[in-house]
Parts: C-alpha cells; sequence; structure tokens
C-alpha cells in the first residue's frame, strides 16, 4: 500500500513538472504596423519532455511547429501562415525559430489582411505534446498612414562638424521598417529607419523626406535642415597646420637674423685685419701642410748657406796656408842668397 502512494505520488509530481515547463511566451500580446512594412513577433516556447504511461515514463520530441491566424486552436485543417511540414508556404511569412525552444514570426509587407490574431501551436510525436497558448498576438495594421520625421536635435539649423540622426517613424514606432530617404527629392542608399549624419558639413543642408520602401503613399512630410558655420570637425587640424606655419615663418626669421648678425661680425672683422670666417678642417690641414713645407724649405736653405759659408771659410784658410807657406819658402830662398 506504501509502495502503491509513493508510487502515486511521483508520477503526480512529474505529470505536474511536465505540465508546467510545457510554455509559449509572446512577450507582447498586442503591435501594430503600418502596411508594406516588416513586422517581428516574439515568441518563445517550453515543450514537454516526456509524460507517464502506466508508470514508464515516456519521451516526447517535437515534430511540428504552426503559425495560424484567426484560429483559438491552430490545429488539423486550420489554414497556417507557416507549417514546418508543408513547403506551400506564402514568402511574405517567415520563421526565426525553431524546434527547440524559439518561436519568433517574421510578417514581410504587411497586408490589411494581417489585420487579427496569429497564434503559435507545437506538436510531438505524441498527442500529449501538442500545446497552442491561446492568448496569441494581436497585429493592427495602419493603412495610408503618412510617416513622420523625427531629429535627434531639438533646432532645425545645427553647426558644421556637430552629428544629427533623423528617424523615419510613424503611428508605429516599435516595429522594423523599410524605407526609403530621399534629400532634395533624390533618393539616398539608407534604407534603415534611423539616417545617421556626422560630421556635418555644408553639403547636408537640405529638405528631407523618407516613405515606406514600398508605399509611396507613405511619404513624410519635409524636414528642413540647416547647417551653419560654427565649430568645424576639421578644426583641430586646421589649427595644427597654422601653427606649424606660423613655428616655420618664426624659424626662418630667426635664422635671416643670425646670418645677418654673422655677416656683420666679419665685416667687423675684415675692417680690423682679422679673419672673416673660420677655417674648414681641409684648409687647416693644408696650411700646416704648406708651413710645414715652408719651414723645410727654410731648413735646406739654411744648410745650402751654411755650407756654403764652410766652403769659404776652408777655402780661405787654404789660401792662407799657402801664402804662409810661400812667404817661408821665399825667406829661405833670400837668405840662402
Amino acid at each position: 500500500m506504501a509502495v502503491c502512494t509513493e508510487k502515486t505520488l511521483w508520477s503526480f509530481m512529474f505529470l505536474l513538472t511536465g505540465a508546467v515547463g510545457q510554455t509559449v511566451i509572446y512577450p507582447f500580446t498586442s503591435t501594430c504596423a503600418v502596411r508594406g512594412s516588416t513586422v517581428t513577433l516574439p515568441c518563445t516556447f517550453t515543450p514537454l519532455k516526456s509524460f507517464s504511461d502506466g508508470g514508464r515514463e515516456v519521451l516526447l520530441k517535437i515534430v511540428r511547429v504552426r503559425w495560424c491566424k484567426n484560429h483559438v486552436i491552430c490545429q488539423d485543417t486550420t489554414p497556417s501562415v507557416y507549417d514546418s511540414n508543408s513547403a506551400n508556404i506564402d514568402p511574405r511569412y517567415q520563421y526565426l525559430g525553431d524546434k527547440k525552444t524559439n518561436c519568433t514570426l517574421q510578417i514581410r509587407d504587411v497586408q490589411q489582411g494581417d489585420n487579427t490574431s496569429f497564434r503559435f501551436r507545437m506538436e510531438a510525436d505524441h498527442i500529449k505534446g501538442h500545446f497552442t497558448n491561446q492568448t496569441g498576438v494581436n497585429v493592427t495594421v495602419v493603412d495610408g498612414s503618412k510617416m513622420r520625421i523625427i531629429s535627434s536635435s531639438d533646432d532645425k539649423r545645427v553647426s558644421r562638424g556637430e552629428t544629427v540622426t533623423l528617424l523615419c517613424a510613424s503611428v508605429c514606432t516599435f516595429h522594423q521598417l523599410e524605407v526609403t530617404w530621399f534629400k532634395d527629392g533624390h533618393a539616398l542608399s539608407d534604407t534603415g529607419p534611423s539616417l545617421p549624419l556626422s560630421p556635418l558639413t555644408a553639403e547636408d543642408s537640405g529638405n528631407y523626406t523618407c516613405a515606406l520602401k514600398k508605399s509611396m503613399e507613405t511619404l513624410s512630410e519635409p524636414y528642413s535642415l540647416q547647417v551653419e558655420a560654427g565649430v568645424d570637425g576639421n578644426l583641430p587640424l586646421i589649427v595644427g597646420v597654422v601653427s606649424g606655419v606660423l613655428l616655420a615663418v618664426i624659424a626662418f626669421i630667426l635664422l635671416i637674423f643670425i646670418i645677418r648678425r654673422k655677416l656683420a661680425a666679419a665685416e667687423h672683422q675684415r675692417a680690423d685685419g682679422g679673419e672673416t670666417e673660420p677655417k674648414h678642417p681641409h684648409d687647416i690641414y693644408s696650411s700646416i701642410q704648406e708651413e710645414s713645407h715652408r719651414q723645410e724649405t727654410s731648413r735646406a736653405v739654411e744648410d745650402v748657406s751654411y755650407a756654403l759659408v764652410q766652403f769659404r771659410h776652408s777655402h780661405e784658410r787654404s789660401r792662407h796656408v799657402e801664402e804662409v807657406d810661400n812667404a817661408v819658402v821665399y825667406s829661405s830662398l833670400a837668405s840662402r842668397g
């Protein structure tokens, strides 16, 4: 008896846990969309993992996911906007989810027929795993509503170098929009709901309009943007260039002043008979060689002069000795006679 009670309690807890875990959650249950735009319906689900069959645990596997509109249960032959088991799906409806936890649906080029309720259903390989959240998501389609431009700046007159973002919005501002931007009537390449302009230049001045990409009937009223002269985004670069030029001019003036002073000093030295310019090391070396050559030449001349003097001195001595010898001879002859 105790064993039976324990088994029954375990089965009840298992079923309770499974039931609690089987959910479909829509972050918001209502939204609006402009006809021709794109709207995304976020969705997450938690499937039943298993169930008990006579005390035996049976695992479950999700084999089919569906989205239908204007139906409470979304089962059997109910027309589906998306069915994982069908290839005949309207391309406007794109399933962004999977068969595990994500069940997000995206509706592109919203039409008036999408003004209804959408519900998600998951089906497992056993009927006990089937589940539909009957709350669903109510979509309201706004037809022919003109877009409007909202600026991140409160003033339509802005200065160069600033940043401004223009937003193309409608009465439904919280869904995805594919728009066409125009400037002075010419289409721009941007297709997102926001148009960033940074840094602003004079060329950004003009009249901006926007419209849904597939519905020119939604063309907004013109938004006039005037970019005035102000703090330029290139100001630091300009200041740097001007400062560099000024420094170069000052350096040039100082160089001219120094050169003129040196020239004046040189003229003064020439007037006093001094040297005007310092000699180049090569000139100094040449001067040393010339001076050495002059010294050697002078020394050679002195040696020649000395040798000549010596020669003359020696010659005079020889003549003197000869005269003395002649005198002696003459004296001897005289005495003999």
